[in-house]
C-alpha cells in the first residue's frame, strides 16, 4: 500500500451497487438489443423461403415452355426480397455488435469498479497483470460471443423449424430426413462444446498467468539481474509460453472438430434429399408425398431449402468456439467482480467539508478481524485508546497485525467485529470517505507517477497552489531535489528517486492536504540507512505536530520518538517516563 494520502472529495462517482456489486442501467437495454438483433437476423434468414419458392416457380415455368414475361414478376420479387434480406441482416448485425460492445463496457465497468473498491489487504485480490489481461485483452472475446453466437443460436432454433413447416406439406419423407439429421448436429456439438469450454478456460488462465508472470518479472528486473537469475527467468518464461501454446492448439483442435462434425451431417442430409428428389423426378421413387409424386417445381423448392435448413446450424458451428471463449471470458470477468473485502465508503462521494475540525482521538472497541470466513482471527477483541494529537508506535512481530490495524483505522477494510470511533464519529460506510479525507498514509514504497515532482505532490487536487507545493517541499526538505529536476518528469514508479527521496515526496503530498489531522505511517524507515532514516523521522515528526500520528514500525529509534508504544502481539501499552518528560518540554 503505497498511497501517500486519502482524498475522496474529488474522485469520480462509482457505479451504483446492488448486493455488493456495481450495476448499470444499460444492462436491460443491451439484452433487449441483442434479442432484437437476433430476431432481425432470423427474419432475414427466413426470407430465403419465399425467394426459393419464386425461384422454383420461375424454373418450373421455363421448363414448361414459358417465356420471359412469365418470370419477370417472380424475378422482381426475388430481387426485392434479396434487398430486404440484406438490409435486415446488416441492421441485425450492426445492432448486435453495438449491444455486445455496450454489454462488454458494462461488464468492464463493474469489474473495474469492484477492483477499485476492494481492500488493498485483501488476499484474494488478483495480480495486477492478470486483472489487466482479463479486463483489457480477454474481455474482448465477449463481443463475438454476444454479437455472433447469440443471433446464430436463435436462427438455429427458429429457421430450421420454419423451413421444416414448409417442406412437410410437400414431402413427408424429405421432412423426416431433415428431422433425423438435424438433432444429431447439436448433440455432437454439445458434447464437443463441453470440452471446448473447459479448454478455453484453461487457455485464459494460462494467458492471465503468463501476463502476470511477465509483469512481475519486468518490475523486478533489476533484482533478477543482481541475483544472476536471468537465465532461470528466461527458462521459466519459455516454459509458460510453451504451456500457453499447447493450450491454444487444444482449443483450435476442438473448434475444427466441431466444424467437421457439422459439415459431415449437413452434407449427408443434403445428399439424401438430393437423391430422393432426383429419383422421384425420374419416376424411380413413387412415395414420400401426400398426393401423387413430386414435380420439378416442388422438387427444386425442397432442394433449395435443404442447404438453407442446415445453414443456421453451420453458422452456429462456425461460432461455437466464440461461445466457449466468450463464456470463459465472462466467467473470468465475473470472478474479478466477485464480492471480497471492500474499502469502507468507497461507493460514496465524500462531502466537501472536513469530518473533524482538529486532531481527533481514536478509539478501537473490541475489534476483530479475519481475512476470510475460514481463516483465523488476526485481531481478537483488540482495544486501544489514542488521545487527540498523540504520537503512537505500534510494535510487534511480522504478521502480528500492525499494518492491518492501520488499514482498519483508515477504512481500507471493514472490521469483522467491534467498531472504530474517530473524533466521536463511528467509522462506517456513510462516514469513512469524509474521515479518510482527513488522513494521510505514508508507506514503505509510495507510488510515484510519471510526471514532475510538483505534479506528484499536487496530484491534480483542486485548490493546491504553487505556494502550497513550495511549502510542502520545504516541510519535506525536498527543495534541492525539486530544483535539480525542475520540470523534467520522473519515471513511472519513481525511477530517478532514491528510497528516501520517494518517502520525502510522500510526506510532501501529505503536507499539501489542508484538512490533514491523522497520519498513518507503515514502516516509513524500513530498508533505509541510518542517516536517511533519521532525516525521515525528523520530517515525519515535524509534519505530525498538532496531529494524531500512528506508526507501525520495527525501528526502535523511531518508536523512541513517539509519545507511547503499544505491543500489538501482546496488547500491552508501555509508557516511557523519558517520553513524558520530553512531551512536557515540547
Amino acid at each position: 500500500m503505497g498511497t501517500a494520502f486519502f482524498d475522496a472529495r474529488h474522485r469520480p462517482e462509482a457505479p451504483p451497487l446492488l448486493d455488493g456489486k456495481a450495476v448499470s442501467p444499460d444492462r436491460d437495454a443491451a439484452k433487449s438489443g441483442l434479442r432484437r438483433a437476433a430476431m432481425l437476423q432470423a427474419l432475414a434468414a427466413a426470407f430465403w423461403i419465399p425467394q426459393a419458392a419464386l425461384l422454383a416457380i420461375s424454373v418450373g415455368r421455363i421448363a414448361d415452355g414459358g417465356g420471359l414475361h412469365d418470370v419477370v414478376w417472380p424475378t422482381l420479387g426475388i430481387l426485392i426480397l434479396g434487398i430486404a434480406k440484406s438490409c435486415l441482416d446488416a441492421a441485425g448485425g450492426r445492432l448486435a455488435f453495438h449491444a455486445a460492445r455496450a454489454e462488454l463496457s458494462r461488464k468492464r465497468q463493474i469489474a473495474a469498479a469492484v477492483l477499485s473498491m476492494s481492500s488493498p489487504i485483501d488476499r484474494s485480490r488478483p495480480a495486477s497483470g492478470k486483472a489487466a489481461s482479463v479486463i483489457g485483452e480477454q474481455a474482448e472475446l465477449i463481443v463475438p460471443y454476444l454479437a455472433r453466437f447469440q443471433p446464430a443460436r436463435m436462427k438455429a432454433s427458429l429457421v430450421p423449424l420454419v423451413i421444416l413447416a414448409f417442406i412437410l406439406p410437400i414431402s413427408w419423407i424429405a421432412a423426416l430426413v431433415l428431422l433425423f439429421a438435424a438433432p444429431l448436429i447439436p448433440i455432437f456439438m454439445a458434447l464437443i462444446g463441453w470440452r471446448a469450454q473447459a479448454a478455453s478456460e484453461r487457455q485464459l488462465v494460462a494467458t492471465g498467468g503468463l501476463n502476470s508472470f511477465l509483469l512481475d518479472r519486468l518490475r523486478g528486473l533489476a533484482t533478477i539481474r543482481a541475483l544472476g537469475a536471468v537465465d532461470a527467468t528466461a527458462l521459466r518464461l519459455r516454459s509458460e509460453a510453451e504451456s500457453l501454446r499447447t493450450r491454444t492448439m487444444a482449443v483450435l483442435k476442438i473448434a475444427f472438430l466441431s466444424s467437421a462434425v457439422l459439415e459431415l451431417f449437413a452434407a449427408l442430409g443434403v445428399a439424401m434429399i438430393a437423391v430422393y428428389v432426383g429419383f422421384s423426378l425420374l419416376g424411380e421413387i413413387r412415395f414420400g408425398t401426400w398426393v401423387g409424386r413430386l414435380d420439378l417445381t416442388e422438387g427444386l423448392f425442397i432442394l433449395l431449402l435443404a442447404p438453407a435448413f442446415f445453414e443456421p446450424l453451420r453458422e452456429l458451428s462456425a461460432v461455437w468456439h466464440d461461445r466457449a471463449a466468450g463464456e470463459a471470458a465472462l466467467k473470468a470477468l465475473d470472478a474479478l467482480a466477485a464480492g471480497r473485502l471492500s474499502i469502507l465508503g468507497a461507493a460514496d462521494v465524500a462531502p466537501a467539508v472536513s469530518a473533524v475540525a482538529e486532531a481527533p482521538a481514536i478509539r478501537l472497541e473490541n475489534v476483530d478481524f479475519r481475512y476470510g470466513a475460514a481463516e483465523p482471527l488476526i485481531l481478537d477483541g483488540f482495544n486501544l485508546d489514542i488521545a487527540a494529537g498523540e504520537h503512537l508506535a505500534l510494535l510487534g512481530t511480522s504478521g502480528s497485525g500492525k499494518s492491518t490495524l492501520l488499514s482498519l483505522i483508515s477504512g481500507l477494510a471493514p472490521c469483522t467485529g467491534g467498531r472504530i470511533v474517530i473524533g466521536g464519529i463511528a467509522l462506517a460506510d456513510d462516514t469513512a470517505a469524509a474521515l479518510r479525507g482527513d488522513m494521510a498514509w505514508i508507506g514503505q514504497t509510495p507510488h510515484i507517477f510519471a510526471g514532475t515532482i510538483s505534479g506528484n505532490i499536487a496530484l491534480g487536487r483542486p485548490g493546491i497552489s504553487r505556494g502550497d507545493v513550495a511549502d510542502a517541499l520545504d516541510a519535506a526538505k525536498l527543495e534541492k531535489v525539486a530544483a535539480a529536476y525542475g520540470n523534467r518528469p520522473l519515471g513511472e514508479g519513481g525511477i530517478g528517486l532514491s528510497g528516501g527521496e520517494a518517502l520525502r515526496l510522500a510526506i510532501a503530498r501529505a503536507a499539501c492536504n489542508p484538512h490533514l489531522s491523522i497520519i498513518l505511517a507503515d514502516e516509513p524507515t524500513a530498508h533505509l540507512d541510518a542517516a536517511t532514516a533519521a532525516e525521515i523521522t525528523e520530517s515525519l515528526i515535524a509534519l505530525s505536530r498538532g496531529r494524531t500520528l500512528i506508526v507501525a514500525t520495527h525501528d526502535p529509534l523511531l518508536a523512541a520518538r513517539m509519545h507511547r508504544t503499544v505491543r500489538v502481539d501482546v496488547d500491552i501499552a508501555i509508557r516511557d517516563p523519558d517520553v513524558i518528560i520530553r512531551e512536557a518540554a515540547e
